[in-house]
């Protein structure tokens, strides 16, 4: 079943100082950290922001791309995550043929948010996400995930590069 999530914020990991996507359930409270890139981040907050750039970056100009090939993007949605890797696919529809393209999360919400497009999750991945195991190298693993549980909606200001 695919859960519709919409982003809580963005956060830097105070661990890792690795930024962090947080989705959110629309239904409930539930949320689903995914670590990104700092340049998936920066593209994702751009759009948060409505801050438009001199020059079309690299999901504006997919974007530009979809639209002049007249492909919308019906929805994306993070569909599994293997050895702490989650995986994602966008839907897209060209002439009323469906089109499925595997996609790092972190590019299908950058896209999504570009092309107006809903996020989604399977429930199957929130689960594992819950009982994914991090870095047992660090030692307050257990205290970044009740930092992550605990987040409030103070905690997520304009993400800072």
């Amino acid at each position: 079943m695919e859960i519709e999530m919409k982003i809580k914020g963005l956060v830097v990991d105070p661990i890792s100082k690795m930024p962090i996507v947080v989705l959110e359930d629309i239904q409930s409270e539930r949320i689903l950290p995914i670590w990104i890139g700092v340049f998936e981040a920066n593209a994702i907050a751009l759009t948060i922001e409505n801050i438009s750039t001199p020059r079309p970056m690299t999901h504006d100009l997919m974007k530009n791309f979809l639209n002049k090939l007249d492909i919308s993007v019906d929805k994306i949605v993070v569909n599994d995550v293997r050895n702490n890797t989650f995986y994602a696919l966008i839907h897209c529809r060209h002439k009323d043929k469906p089109l499925i393209i595997d996609s790092r999360p972190s590019d299908a919400i950058a896209l999504a948010l570009r092309m107006n497009s809903p996020i989604f999750v399977e429930d199957s991945v929130v689960s594992k996400a819950h009982s994914l195991k991090f870095d047992e190298t660090l030692e307050s693993s257990e205290k970044l995930k009740k930092w992550l549980e605990n987040l409030k909606p103070e905690d997520f200001g304009k993400y800072k590069m």
